[in-house]
């Protein structure tokens, strides 16, 4: 609570902050510690906003100078209180309110009545609670200025027609997608559309809205090129893989997936080979550069496996190489010198296990085996 030696300080040294805008850092100090009054607005219809934020609706010094260093006064705080006023009785907590306001101090000087109430009624016909949209604006202030028959309805219904519930739009609306600043009929629904006639099911596809919502609001035509690029690849478009296959192609530049094209023939592959990785996993295209030449020169290096293994394993090429492949790999180099494995198990299982399934595998009974050999840290790290 604020003393009212501090709160009287508080108060004296306002207009100066506002008249000044210092950066915020020093704000607080000058809140503190000013105590000359400059002189006060000419006009006095004009209120100072970080005083009307901390002696009205007790908002923290903090945020009341953050919403003052965008908006110093207001002309009519009776609007501005209504406003508050219809937020808290929306559901709106003290730290909402001070979030809200510091992030979009215009929301003290919007219209209540054709600006704030007509958007909270359409979530509240769509069936959202209070505090669902106590969340929803919280989570993106900036929907408020969204128009309501032109982009907030219309994206909503596309979401809800998609999602199938409230729960899941909420979920959505809480993603970096920024979903309500796109035209979701011309792309979200319409990319939907595209997917669902290649075969694509509904599960799948809501399930990669929420994994990967920016993929959803590329330019339809975008995605219908990428599904034609993947199916000459030979993708079997009702494998599982195929939608991650679109994604990852989608996600990269021409210039990029023909780079990541030619250092895979600089390896050795064939035009061939390359549609066979990204067919088996699409991911690896979406590894570095610097990755893939690293983890496959390892793997060459050891003299057991050839570009074919690689080929038919390219999943080895997402896994690190100083944490996972090159101490698996020793460790593994150790046991069968001493002749300690039976049969050698397969790379791909190694590296799929996790540090202490390993460390409980390879590691802890032959402790003794490979002291001096092999650092304990290098092996216990994934």
């Amino acid at each position: 609570m604020i003393t009212q030696i501090n709160k009287k300080l508080i108060l004296l040294s306002l207009t100066s902050v506002e008249l000044q805008k210092p950066p915020l850092c020093h704000s607080i100090s000058l809140l503190f510690y000013s105590s000359s009054r400059l002189e006060k607005p000419k006009s006095k219809s004009k209120v100072s906003v970080a005083e009307y934020l901390i002696t009205q609706h007790q908002f923290s010094p903090e945020a009341a100078l953050k919403a003052a260093s965008t908006i110093a006064f207001l002309k009519s705080p009776a609007d501005s209180s209504s406003v508050i006023s219809f937020l808290r009785e929306s559901g709106f907590s003290k730290t909402h309110l001070e979030d809200v306001i510091k992030r979009v101090p215009r929301i003290l000087t919007s219209n209540l009545d054709t600006v704030l109430k007509p958007k909270f009624k359409v979530f509240q016909d769509l069936g959202f609670s209070d505090s669902d949209i106590v969340d929803i604006v919280s989570s993106d202030p900036w929907i408020l200025w969204r128009s309501v028959d032109n982009r907030l309805a219309p994206a909503l219904l596309v979401l809800k027609n998609i999602l199938g519930s409230n729960a899941r739009v909420l979920k959505a609306l809480k993603l970096p997608g920024w979903f309500l600043k796109y035209d979701l009929e011309k792309t979200m629904m319409s990319n939907v559309e595209v997917l669902q006639s290649y075969g694509i099911k509904s599960p799948q596809i809501i399930k990669y809205i929420f994994q990967f919502p920016r993929f959803f609001v590329h330019k339809p035509e975008s995605i219908v090129d990428v599904v034609k690029r993947v199916d000459e690849m030979g993708f079997d478009m009702k494998s599982k893989r195929f939608l991650s296959a679109i994604r990852i192609m989608t996600s990269l530049t021409v210039d990029t997936w023909e780079r990541k094209v030619k250092l895979f023939k600089s390896l050795g592959l064939s035009e061939d080979d390359i549609s066979a990785v990204f067919r088996r996993v699409p991911q690896v295209f979406a590894v570095s550069e610097n990755k893939i030449k690293e983890v496959t020169e390892l793997l060459l290096s050891t003299g057991k496996f050839d570009i074919s293994f690689v080929v038919n394993r390219p999943e080895l090429l997402i896994y690190s190489v100083e944490h996972r492949l090159k101490p698996r790999l020793r460790v593994m180099e150790i046991l069968e010198k001493k002749k300690l494995l039976g049969k050698t198990p397969n790379l791909i299982t190694i590296c799929k296990y996790s540090k202490q399934k390993f460390a409980e595998l390879y590691v802890i009974p032959y402790a003794n085996d490979l002291e001096g050999s092999v650092h304990g840290k290098e092996i216990m790290i994934s």
